[in-house]
């Protein structure tokens, strides 16, 4: 029997909304004997606000780097081991009771998708615009599939322009983009094969 990977997506954002989440990222992964379905969740846009509101509020026990200034809410996950807990809880029951996975037994993995997430919708590039981004592209751009560099604002919004904007100078190029020329790049949506954020720590 097929995993309903679409279902299972479909539901998986309909319990992480109940909880304040929302899903990022889902991958069905491993053998037939060792079968893992991975959620990668972040607060949704209303957990995003709280948080905001909780730091104008000068709340305690916030991350040093959140409480000063210098990370913004919109570029981390927010999501605590609780939030994890409580989601993989409500889901895996549904999981099994409307048996969207299934055959034999699997894992159910909840995390935060990581400092170096994945950029997939027109909206996530909206949304981190300012961060160091690497991208790798289905067709060559000036003779290349890879590029790295910060995401451009005021260059057009990706969703109405269809393309996202990286500034080059803000990060060091493989030798093929070097001679391709700096400056920026725009990359069209529908050529990005992948696009994750590259951490500055």
């Amino acid at each position: 029997m097929a995993v309903r990977v679409n279902e299972i997506r479909a539901e998986a954002d309909r319990v992480a909304a109940s909880h304040g989440l929302a899903v990022v990222d889902l991958e069905f992964t491993g053998s037939a004997k060792e079968r893992v379905l991975r959620v990668f969740l972040e607060k949704n846009a209303a957990g995003r606000e709280q948080l905001k509101a909780a730091i104008a509020a000068g709340a305690e026990g916030l991350p040093e780097r959140l409480a000063e200034g210098s990370l913004n809410v919109e570029q981390i996950s927010g999501v605590t081991h609780e939030d994890c807990a409580a989601f993989s809880r409500d889901f895996g029951v549904l999981l099994d009771v409307e048996d969207l996975v299934p055959g034999a037994g699997y894992t159910l993995e909840a995390s935060s998708p990581g400092l170096d997430r994945k950029l997939s919708q027109a909206a996530d590039f909206e949304r981190f615009v300012g961060c160091l981004v690497k991208v790798r592209t289905v067709e060559p751009v000036r003779n290349s599939r890879h590029w790295q560099g910060r995401l451009v604002a005021g260059l057009g919004n990706p969703s109405a322009t269809g393309t996202i904007t990286l500034d080059l100078a803000a990060a060091k190029q493989d030798r093929k983009s070097r001679r391709s020329g700096g400056g920026t790049v725009e990359i069209a949506l529908g050529n990005i094969e992948t696009a994750q954020i590259v951490p500055e720590i």
